[in-house]
């Protein structure tokens, strides 16, 4: 599959995927293969249970077309998304790319996607599946007006999913990151955090951050997250930065975000850090670079109260997700 282009191959699996699991007893057998059910590694974090800490990381299935079959291969979770809210068909292609020597790939998709009023009819069939949206805004959407889109998919997506991340961190997407600065996030963050407390039922809200921060950035991200009582962060987004990379020069110097294994270890240091500094005041969902069980081990060290998986599902497979989980109950043992 690696000799075709990405996107072609990423729609083609997807298709692969939703047929097969439709043959009768398929479903049934993959769960029996790839998933460990074991309640050492049931966590129950900000009241919702998940089966493990193992999820799929927003831009796999971000229309939501999947998730359920995707479930099947042993994830703990699933976050679909980015969904912002008017369909937009993100950057021209081609936008995605493999760096095969380096386990990494590179994105500028655009949060491509079909916008919130066709993910919600697909999570309305949502069951005993832990969902959760990673939203954003359009393309189109003015800077200083991007709260009022973030507002539209939190109350549009609010009764369908169990908790919300909030992309502000994409580099795909121009001028999105400078919602990470502290006034443009508290405005965000404060918004949000009193519409779900007016909610019936308040759901967690993520942060979802950058790699490419400094120490600095990251006290003020903590500080903000602290200031809004928000849920957590995600740590990390895709990075721009190209350090230490060997494929191909032409591919090192595509623009966009870089994912895989190249971003393992700064992720790991903003876990750490922020672990550290908040003093655990908050979940930290870990994520970027994880291509083994050691990878996963690492991150929840460092830190994270749950993890993520992109990039190593792409390269090592469905199987990764059970050698993690079978590492885990290994250490849980010891």
């Amino acid at each position: 599959m690696f000799l075709f282009d990405p996107e072609v191959v990423h729609d083609v699996v997807f298709l692969f995927i939703k047929i097969f699991n439709k043959i009768p007893f398929v479903s049934s057998i993959l769960r029996s293969v790839y998933t460990i059910k074991n309640s050492k590694l049931k966590r129950n974090i900000l009241g919702i249970d998940f089966p493990n800490p193992i999820g799929l990381a927003a831009g796999f299935d971000k229309d939501a077309k999947l998730f359920k079959e995707l479930s099947n291969f042993g994830f703990g979770f699933i976050e679909v998304g980015t969904v912002t809210p008017l369909k937009q068909d993100g950057n021209p292609k081609k936008r995605l790319f493999r760096l095969e020597v380096d386990d990494a790939i590179i994105n500028r998709m655009g949060f491509n996607n079909e916008g919130v009023e066709s993910l919600i009819l697909r999570l309305k069939k949502k069951k005993d599946i832990v969902v959760g949206v990673n939203i954003g805004k359009n393309k189109n959407t003015k800077i200083e007006n991007s709260i009022d889109d973030y507002e539209f998919c939190f109350n549009k997506l609010h009764r369908y999913v169990d908790y919300f991340a909030i992309n502000v961190s994409s580099p795909n997407t121009p001028n999105l990151r400078l919602l990470q600065k502290k006034d443009a996030l508290l405005k965000i963050l404060n918004r949000l955090t009193f519409l779900n407390n007016n909610k019936s039922k308040q759901k967690p809200i993520f942060l979802k951050i950058s790699p490419d921060l400094n120490e600095k950035q990251l006290e003020d991200v903590i500080d903000s997250v602290i200031k809004t009582k928000l849920s957590g962060i995600i740590a990390t987004n895709t990075t721009l930065n190209r350090e230490n990379l060997n494929s191909n020069i032409n591919l090192i110097n595509e623009s966009g975000g870089l994912s895989g294994k190249p971003l393992n270890e700064r992720s790991n240091k903003i876990i750490s850090f922020i672990s550290k500094k908040s003093k655990k005041a908050f979940v930290i969902i870990g994520v970027g670079g994880i291509q083994s069980s050691q990878d996963a081990i690492d991150k929840i060290k460092a830190g994270a109260d749950l993890i993520q998986i992109y990039t190593g599902f792409i390269y090592k497979g469905p199987g990764l997700i059970k050698k993690i989980n079978k590492s885990l109950l290994s250490l849980n043992n010891n």
